[in-house]
C-alpha cells in the first residue's frame, strides 16, 4: 500500500504561484519569439511523454487540440523523427526540447544544437529551451505529488 503524496503545490502555494508566474513569462517569451501556441503545446506534450507525467499529458494534449493541433500529429509525436508530419521548425524545437529533458552526452547535445541553430533564431532557441525547462519542472511537481488525471 502506498502512502498518499503531498500535493506540494497546495502545501507551498507561494512557491507554486512563483512557478506559475515564471511559466507565464516563458509563454510571453515564446510568443515574442514567434513560437506558435500549438508548437509550445507540442513541446509540453513531448516533454511530458518522456517524463511520463500523466497529469501534464492530459492537460497539454487538450490544450494542443484547442490550439488547433491534430489528433494524428499528437498520436505520432513519440515517433516524430519517423514521419513527415512536422516541419523543420517543429523538428528543431522538438530536438531541443528532448535534449533539455534527457541531457544526452556532449556529442549528441552538440549535434542536436547545431541542427536547431540552422533553423531557429537565437530568440526561438531560448524560448524553446525555457519552455522545455518549465514543463520539466511542472512534470516533476505533478509526478511527485501524484496529481490525478481527470475523468
Amino acid at each position: 500500500m502506498t502512502q498518499p503524496h503531498v500535493f506540494i503545490d497546495k502545501q507551498s502555494p507561494a512557491v507554486y504561484r512563483a512557478f506559475g508566474a515564471a511559466a507565464a513569462a516563458v509563454g510571453d517569451d515564446a510568443a515574442g519569439a514567434d513560437i506558435p501556441r500549438v508548437l509550445v503545446e507540442l513541446i509540453n506534450v513531448r516533454v511530458s511523454q518522456i517524463n511520463g507525467c500523466a497529469f501534464c499529458l492530459d492537460l497539454h494534449t487538450r490544450r494542443a487540440l484547442a490550439a488547433g493541433e491534430t489528433s494524428n500529429r499528437l498520436a505520432t509525436l513519440p515517433a516524430w523523427r519517423d514521419t513527415e508530419l512536422f516541419d523543420d521548425t517543429e523538428r528543431a524545437a522538438l530536438r531541443l526540447a528532448e535534449m533539455a529533458t534527457t541531457l544526452p552526452d556532449h556529442g549528441t547535445q552538440e549535434r542536436e544544437y547545431e541542427h536547431a541553430r540552422s533553423v531557429l533564431s537565437d530568440a526561438q532557441i531560448s524560448a524553446v529551451v525555457w519552455t522545455a525547462i518549465a514543463i520539466n519542472a511542472f512534470n516533476r511537481v505533478s509526478i511527485l505529488s501524484r496529481h490525478p488525471v481527470r475523468q
